[in-house]
């Protein structure tokens, strides 16, 4: 019987690349996106099967994961990969935003983390966020991200110190800029946005690519998963000088801006 691994956001750039390449090492990848036409394009066969479902809904988070409990023999490997990004200075941006970056990149994870407990507990299975270096450092133009990330870090950073006595094993991946909305934002109001959609971002990465990265982290059970050069340097340079890396990365990208 194969592995199941959860992906939410799974219908989206990234999310694909990951369900790609773990269903040709065998897994069954059960996708979590919102209904629409990016989630139709995921054909239920036996690698896979599509469900809609808004993160941001409670209810709807408690009905997907039990609907998928119930359809799976074993959840393995649960990825909080679903997200949306904010661009914009904060003076522009009202508080609304915040709140709607939060209930997505991080209530979002918290919600199917709080569902799927007892079942990866029971796999002694894998819990994997997808942070960013947003998640460990500043970002210019991102205030609500960063802190949507840096909340998302100190969650599964914790749960990891509380899942390692039930042999599960929580692993955060870090990437930089990850091209899989470039030109195509499609902003909502006050500065909200596709992941992956930013023109200012710095040595972007294709979505294959990175999750040829975060996959092999799983792998090797890294804690820490560092996806791309940018986000390596990032991590080094913070840890020494986060004065220098903010001066860096402030140059860096009011000059894409």
């Amino acid at each position: 019987m194969k592995k199941t691994a959860i992906i939410t956001g799974g219908a989206g750039g990234l999310g694909r690349a990951l369900a790609a390449q773990l269903q040709a090492d065998g897994w069954f990848t059960a996708i979590i996106d919102l209904a629409g036409s990016t989630l139709d394009q995921v054909i239920a066969n036996d690698q896979q099967a599509p469900y809609a479902c808004d993160l941001s809904e409670p209810k709807d988070v408690k009905r997907i994961c039990a609907q998928i409990i119930k359809d799976r023999p074993s959840i393995d490997l649960v990825i909080y990969n679903a997200g949306i990004t904010q661009i914009g200075l904060f003076q522009d941006m009202p508080i609304e935003t915040h709140r709607t970056v939060f209930d997505v990149n991080y209530f979002g994870a918290v919600l199917v983390a709080a569902e799927f407990l007892q079942e990866v507990r029971k796999s002694q299975g894998t819990h994997l966020a997808i942070s960013s270096v947003a998640g460990f450092t500043p970002l210019y133009k991102r205030t609500a991200y960063a802190a949507s990330k840096h909340a998302l870090e100190g969650f599964f950073k914790s749960l990891r110190s509380e899942e390692n006595d039930h042999g599960v094993t929580t692993l955060i991946a870090a990437p930089s800029f990850v091209a899989t909305n470039i030109g195509n934002p499609e902003n909502q109001k006050d500065g909200i946005a596709r992941p992956g959609s930013a023109t200012d971002g710095v040595d972007y990465m294709t979505a294959t690519d990175a999750a040829s990265v975060v996959l092999a982290g799983l792998k090797r059970k890294k804690s820490a998963i560092y996806v791309g050069r940018i986000a390596k340097l990032a991590s080094l340079i913070n840890r020494v000088s986060p004065s220098l890396f903010a001066r860096i990365m402030e140059r860096k990208i009011k000059n894409n801006s």
